[in-house]
């Protein structure tokens, strides 16, 4: 099953804790390639990274949550929350994924 998961950062974090987690962050982000397919921060007005967001494919949600609580971001205090949605993808590459 796919997953969205929105992350709003800690509007008091540290402006230079992403950059300095990053590396980590990738790492992780790679070793656990078959489950977050894409991930990546949504940009504030002046094309800054802020919050975040993952594509996860998971059994359920309680396996996004341990994938979130795993990432090395999450002890920073960068994220404030999370929110995980349950997503049905109906297009990709061009094509329908489901028949009308």
């Amino acid at each position: 099953m796919k997953f969205v998961v929105l992350f709003e950062d800690a509007a008091d974090a540290d402006p230079g804790i992403r950059a300095a987690h990053m590396k980590e962050h990738i790492a992780f982000l790679e070793d656990n390639a078959e489950a977050v397919e894409a991930a990546g921060p949504l940009t504030g007005g002046e094309n800054r990274g802020r919050d975040g967001l993952w594509i996860v494919e998971a059994e359920d949600q309680s396996e996004v949550e341990k994938l979130i609580h795993a990432d090395p971001f999450w002890p920073t205090g960068l994220r404030a929350s999370f929110s995980i949605l349950p997503w049905k993808q109906v297009y990709r590459d061009g094509r329908g994924l489901i028949s009308s």
